[in-house]
């Protein structure tokens, strides 16, 4: 009877270091609020979860400071009509909670210029059936009235 307690005892054993050697080498933290990214960027809210067919063209991240969005939070943009017949409309898009307010580095993915509160995001909106694509122009210096 001795040697079965044995036996399950070091099967018990076994089974919680194959798992912890497992965690620690090929698992990864998942803490609520912050996700670390492969170059140990870290990024605010949650990780993505799985397109659900109500969130067709829902952002994911922060076009302006690279957040990542939970289910709920917006980008603060503006959408102006199109042209007659035209398939694309100008955006304009100001960021995130969490840029808005100051808590985040706001960088423009075009040119790299760290960018003022004030400042603003060109993009053109392309709103398909099923589908809507946000295509980033620049930044209110890159592209914006004067740049050329």
């Amino acid at each position: 009877m001795g040697g079965w307690i044995q036996v399950f005892i070091l099967v018990i054993l076994g089974v919680f270091l194959l798992w912890f050697g497992y965690t620690l080498f090929f698992g990864t933290r998942r803490r609520p609020g912050v996700y670390v990214r492969g170059g140990g960027q870290k990024k605010t809210g949650t990780l993505p979860e799985k397109d659900s067919p109500g969130s067709s063209g829902a952002p994911k991240t922060c076009p302006v400071c690279s957040a990542w969005l939970v289910p709920g939070e917006r980008v603060k943009s503006t959408a102006f009509p199109s042209s007659p017949g035209g398939k694309d409309r100008l955006m304009h898009i100001a960021g995130c909670f969490y840029c808005i307010e100051g808590n985040r580095l706001r960088i423009c993915p075009v040119c790299g210029a760290e960018l003022a509160r004030d400042e603003i995001l060109f993009a053109r909106f392309f709103d398909k059936a099923g589908r809507s694509h946000v295509h980033i122009l620049g930044c209110s210096r890159c592209r914006g009235p004067g740049s050329r």
